[in-house]
């Protein structure tokens, strides 16, 4: 399924991520406190964004008494990777090298420490490929 075709995520949804990452585990109306009414929005409202978010695989849900409780069913890092993945195949045609400078050019803008982190990143994943192999 892509994200950034249809069906994308919009700004309530990442929010409602946001606050399930945060918390772990919320219903809705837990949710709706905490996001819901600083918005203005109905209970109703957040309740459908929660299914939106079930139904694109990106909460689990249990029912507990008369309500659903909603959790993340992927961490931000998984689902960061995969918007970068879809970004990348989208923009540069399946080409990585653009891709890649890309995210290179967007880790250095802020500082140079951003690239230094990234080089520890590279060790760290090619450390840890030699240890499965």
């Amino acid at each position: 399924m892509s994200i950034l075709s249809k069906p994308y995520l919009g700004e309530l949804e990442l929010a409602s991520l946001e606050a399930l990452w945060q918390h772990g585990v919320l219903d809705a109306k837990a949710l709706h406190r905490l996001i819901g009414e600083q918005r203005g929005i109905a209970l109703t409202t957040v309740q459908s964004t929660l299914e939106r978010l079930f139904r694109k695989q990106l909460l689990m849900r249990e029912k507990v008494s008369h309500a659903y409780q909603y959790r993340p069913a992927v961490r931000r890092e998984d689902l960061m990777g995969r918007l970068f993945a879809e970004v990348i195949d989208t923009f540069s045609s399946g080409k990585t090298e653009q891709g890649l400078a890309a995210f290179v050019d967007l880790a250095a803008k802020d500082n140079d420490e951003n690239l230094d982190k990234l080089e520890q990143l590279i060790l760290q994943r090619r450390g840890q490929a030699e240890e499965k192999n």
